[in-house]
């Protein structure tokens, strides 16, 4: 499969070293879907989530270690090179990133914090963090709501905010970015216990969905980009039944139309379908699929095709979506041990 100028579509996999992962994994994405494995890069400890700069020339991954890291990577054809060492966060623990007004954010689950590190011209990082925004509070669940937990970070659809998931305090905070300082503009809380994981925001840019790890739920919200204001509405489970334990929900995909919401369960291996219902205001689920392996963790929404990173069984496995119910149809895989995540380009 090529892109607009013709080149040849490329997914990169991120997986777990210390659970014998090979590292950052480049694949050539054909047709049909899909995927076929054409290199690794183990350079870096647990680069468990990756992201791709706009021009699609550099590959950003946290290194989710104690220490907490970043690096990048210069995309060569069908392989991947570090562009320098890794650099220090400032947090530990990092799950997820996103680039935003020249920097690449962090969230750092194990110390609670939002890290800004910049980004130079030629796409290399900065020495280190230029900021970290450190999160307080606490929630009722006994083991994991004991401090802060940032799980997820990114700007808005406007662009004008950055938005971070918080599991240990029940709450999503909006922030500023500013010549790389980061803000705290407002909090908003979620229900508590709930442990928000992940959101992911409506093509629409006036709705968001957060998906809740510690209660199998995700949570409806409107989204006001104009004074950065996120309002729960409707929550809604992830499983048509109660799950036999805890159920560890991972990943939430939104359909490009704003027709459909998938969800990722960890404990269940299933992928949850929703119908956007009452104008984005509510979410109706309408089936669960089995997600083709164990331990799904992160899905990614692709040219109608649904990626599920199977952890623990080490494979990644691709759905092709119906575009008229939404559900996924299991069309292949490839194994990739310890896979944790997939980005496009």
């Amino acid at each position: 499969m090529a892109d607009e100028d013709g080149r040849r579509r490329r997914a990169f996999i991120g997986s777990f070293t210390a659970a014998g992962g090979p590292g950052v994994v480049t694949a050539a994405v054909a047709e049909d879907g899909a995927l076929t494995v054409l290199s690794s890069v183990d350079g870096v400890l647990d680069p468990s989530y990756l992201a791709l700069s706009a021009d699609a020339g550099t590959l950003y991954a946290v290194s989710e270690t104690a220490e907490g890291a970043l690096a990048a990577y210069r995309v060569k054809g069908e392989t991947v090179e570090l562009t320098g060492p890794p650099v220090r966060v400032g947090g530990s623990g990092p799950t997820h990133l996103s680039l935003a007004d020249g920097h690449v954010l962090t969230a750092n689950y194990g110390s609670g914090s939002v890290s800004a590190v910049p980004v130079r011209a030629d796409g290399r990082l900065g020495q280190g963090a230029s900021d970290v925004l450190r999160h307080t509070g606490s929630g009722p669940h006994e083991r994991r709501q004991r401090a802060p937990h940032a799980h997820q970070v990114q700007p808005d659809p406007s662009g004008r905010w950055a938005v971070s998931v918080d599991l240990g305090t029940d709450s999503v905070r909006v922030c500023t970015l500013t010549d790389g300082r980061l803000g705290l503009h407002r909090e908003i809380a979620l229900r508590p216990g709930s442990g928000p994981r992940h959101l992911a925001f409506h093509p629409g840019a006036r709705h968001a969905y957060v998906l809740n790890e510690l209660t199998p739920t995700v949570t409806a919200c409107r989204w006001e980009a104009e004074t950065g204001s996120l309002r729960p509405l409707a929550e809604t489970r992830v499983l048509p039944d109660a799950p036999a334990g805890d159920a560890y929900p991972s990943g939430i995909a939104v359909a490009p139309d704003g027709r459909f919401v998938w969800t990722a369960t960890r404990g269940e291996d299933v992928l949850s379908v929703f119908a956007v219902e009452a104008g984005g205001d509510r979410l109706e689920l309408r089936a669960t699929v089995p997600c083709g392996g164990h331990w799904p963790r992160a899905l990614t929404l692709s040219d109608g095709f649904l990626y599920v990173a199977n952890e623990r069984s080490g494979d990644v496995t691709w759905f092709a979506v119906h575009p008229e119910t939404g559900l996924p149809a299991r069309a292949g895989s490839v194994k990739v041990a310890a896979a944790s995540c997939v980005v496009f380009g």
